[in-house]
């Protein structure tokens, strides 16, 4: 028996969540004193800053206060508008195949209402297969909501922060930073609470109708993980795509052809290229890893629900993944107070440090929380399936599971900070490479890319033996949980990137001096890195959630052993590999059908429009917000659908084990092309920003802005923008969303698959 009461669970994970979303209002409240109070006038959208008396001399200028919220006000009117009409097209597909998971997992017994023996739980009976169908839809249509819901919070927090980052600037780069980290901590404690809330409230809910019958509710629930991540899937790649279109426009003319600085406000794609932070680098994000959370609670749930705690209905134990996750929610609380209270930021060098420290400090702090949940939540032994047999565990063997998950994440983190910031040699090298122009950055970019995937993969395979060794596939999905524990501070510090890279834009547009647009940059290049971190973590955790949710597909379809010495599992082996190239090529070529409209589109009107070079009129912001969003809306739609549908064609057609060869092999080179892309672009991203700011006496021999380095070095940064934002992200949700896509559909792959086998 676990020394946690099944009452005090009930208790504890709610209340946790509720701390969280306490947590997350507070920060906001913190943030919105810095005050934007709006008067209405005759355009309807006037506003002030009121001003305190520790500014700096010369900044009280109310007009440059009305530019800052005009240009906030036009970015976030752009993201609401293209969010808005995507979650119109993304309704029809989650009503669409809502009804198809309805009708596959029906018709496995011809819709029947009879109960009928349990798979695992021998000797006892279970509901009918129609109710599980009824609700892993039900379940898929609430993960769904909440994904959505994760993005847009996400995003309306940011567009509320950004011009408000920029005003804090002026005080001094450690107000902006902490304006902008609470702005961050605002989505992240938001996103780890309601996923985890919401999760709860679904489970009890469904316990009304199973009562004991948990192997089907644990089953039912996973469909919750397949709505998080089929809306990320969109969510990534329509917003990956909105983003880069409008950035490589933006820089290929304006500082390549033009020679203007970045987000010049005579740069027709510059309000685009800043909405676009906010919907792919935020909203996506957001749902992507709201995504990678509700899969790996699924991926534990399902499989802790076939092993002893299910058996014998021990709620506590069964419960222990929602209770990392509130000992998460509380950890990173308690992080949080080190960046905003504990700790100021008073000069340039102290950002990234400060921004390091929230990693290590959650990372440890967990690592306690972790032994304090596995004592008092498990009991001393219990039995976990392993394939068929039964694998005796102790609870400390969970807790080095979750602790070693956590613990890589830490290393994946770091080694990718190592590659993709230009403090360190890698970028340095790249930087340099751009002396002999835009090949040779290309060359080294590359090879750094390559290079950075070796250290992640083996923090990979070392959780994965270890965990397995320990827990079997139970110990493989509390390790990615424990990867995603510290996900509020982890979101907190991703977010807080596109806020800074948002308010150094409404700095430049609003004609803010030099010095601002110093400290804004400086947040920015911190930002970057922090950005290219999440994505290592993301990654990470998806290799080690996709590799569980395998685990359990392959128990839920019956497979004994994956032979890849069969035919059937290795020709899917073989085209699971090829999946996430072809999904990139994709994803690589949409970005640049509509890179090449924005190109064109902006220099029409540098061409046409008089005096809109000399900055005596406006451009037609407009316009390429429309190029951005029709191109995203219309480009989404061909990679979403390779991904939903390759497990339905594979499992109906060729078979359970077929379909198995496919996941091992998207998983194997997924996960290695990612964590390149991901890191290739960061660092050609960053090392165009060691080249700009000029700090060390190498970089000032590279420079300044407009030089033939630097223009090799935006060229870099131009190919690398789809790379890190669009393909190399997208990559973590196809393999994992493929998984879980295939663990709910099991049961009907199980009953009718391998349609084509049975006529060879």
């Amino acid at each position: 028996m676990s020394a946690l009461s099944e009452g005090l669970t009930q208790i504890v994970i709610p209340l946790a969540s509720l701390v969280g979303i306490g947590f997350a209002l507070l920060q906001w409240f913190l943030v919105s004193r810095v005050k934007l109070s709006s008067q209405d006038s005759s355009n309807g959208y006037k506003q002030k800053l009121i001003e305190s008396d520790e500014e700096e001399e010369g900044i009280n200028n109310l007009e440059i206060s009305i530019k800052c919220t005009e240009i906030q006000h036009a970015i976030s009117v752009g993201a609401t508008s293209f969010l808005f009409t995507e979650y119109k097209y993304l309704g029809i597909f989650m009503c669409v195949f809502g009804a198809i998971i309805f009708l596959f997992l029906g018709s496995v017994k011809g819709f029947s209402t009879k109960s009928e023996p349990c798979t695992y739980s021998q000797g006892n009976t279970c509901k009918p297969a129609l109710a599980n169908a009824i609700f892993s839809t039900i379940a898929f249509l609430l993960g769904a909501l909440t994904s959505v819901l994760s993005g847009y919070l996400g995003m309306k927090i940011a567009t509320y922060a950004n011009a408000r980052t920029t005003l804090e600037a002026r005080k001094g780069v450690g107000k902006a930073f902490i304006t902008a980290f609470r702005s961050g901590a605002v989505m992240g404690f938001l996103l780890a609470a309601n996923g985890l809330l919401v999760l709860y409230v679904s489970i009890n809910l469904f316990k009304l109708y199973y009562g004991d019958d948990w192997e089907g509710l644990y089953e039912s629930i996973t469909g919750y993980g397949l709505g998080g991540s089929s809306m990320a899937l969109f969510g990534r790649v329509g917003g990956g795509i909105y983003t880069k279109a409008a950035d490589v426009g933006a820089d290929l003319v304006g500082k390549v052809e033009r020679n203007i600085p970045e987000d010049d406000p005579r740069n027709p794609a510059v309000i685009a290229d800043n909405v676009g932070d906010n919907v792919g680098d935020i909203a996506g994000m957001g749902s992507d890893l709201f995504g990678s959370y509700a899969e790996s609670s699924c991926a534990a749930l399902f499989v802790a629900s076939i092993s002893s705690f299910g058996i014998s209905h021990e709620f506590t134990a069964m419960s222990y993944p929602l209770l990392i996750s509130s000992m998460g929610i509380v950890v990173c609380l308690i992080t949080t107070l080190f960046a905003t209270d504990l700790f100021e930021i008073k000069k340039v060098s102290d950002i990234e440090p400060s921004l390091k420290r929230q990693l290590l400090i959650s990372t440890v702090l967990m690592t306690a929380g972790i032994a304090v949940v596995s004592f008092f939540a498990l009991p001393s032994e219990f039995t976990l399936f392993n394939f068929g047999t039964e694998k005796e565990v102790k609870n400390w063997h969970l807790f080095f599971c979750v602790a070693i998950g956590l613990w890589a994440g830490l290393i994946i983190g770091y080694t990718t900070e190592y590659y993709t910031s230009n403090a360190y040699s890698p970028v340095q090298d790249v930087a340099d490479a751009c002396r002999t122009g835009a090949a040779t950055n290309v060359i080294f970019g590359l090879a750094l890319g390559y290079k950075s995937v070796i250290i992640p993969i083996f923090a990979i395979a070392i959780a994965i033996y270890v965990s397995f060794s320990l827990a079997a596939m139970y110990g493989i999905a509390v390790a990615a949980l424990g990867m995603l524990s510290t996900i509020a501070t982890g979101l907190a510090i991703d977010a807080y990137g596109p806020i800074s890279d948002n308010a150094g834009g409404i700095a430049e547009m609003a004609g803010m001096s030099h010095k601002i647009r110093e400290r804004t940059d400086a947040l920015d290049a911190a930002g970057n890195t922090t950005a290219a971190i999440g994505k290592g973590f993301a990654i990470g955790s998806a290799a080690l959630v996709s590799l569980a949710l395998f685990g359990a597909y392959v128990s839920r379809a019956g497979i004994k052993t994956v032979d890849v010495l069969t035919p059937k599992a290795f020709i899917g082996l073989i085209v699971g590999a090829m999946l996430p190239y072809w999904f990139s090529a994709m994803t690589m070529k949409s970005v640049g059908s509509a890179a090449l409209k924005m190109v064109e589109e902006v220099r029409r009107q540098f061409n046409t429009i008089p005096g809109l070079m000399e900055g005596r009129v406006k451009p037609d912001y407009a316009n390429c917000v429309k190029i951005s969003t029709d191109a995203s809306l219309r480009e989404m739609i061909p990679p979403g659908a390779l991904v939903m549908l390759t497990p339905l064609i594979v499992g109906t057609l060729f078979g359970v084990e077929t379909l198995a060869g496919v996941l091992a092999g998207a998983l194997v080179s997924g996960v290695q092309v990612a964590i390149s892309a991901s890191n290739t672009g960061g660092a050609w991203d960053n090392a165009k920003k060691y080249i700009e700011a000029g700090v060390s006496e190498h970089a000032k021999s590279l420079g300044p802005k407009g030089s033939e380095c630097h223009k090799a070095a935006v060229i870099g940064d131009t190919i690398g923008d789809p790379l890190k934002d669009t393909s190399g992200p997208s990559l973590n949700i196809l393999i994992k969303l493929m998984a879980v896509e295939s663990l709910v559909f099991a049961p009907f792959f199980a009953a009718h698959g391998g349609f084509l086998f049975k006529f060879i």
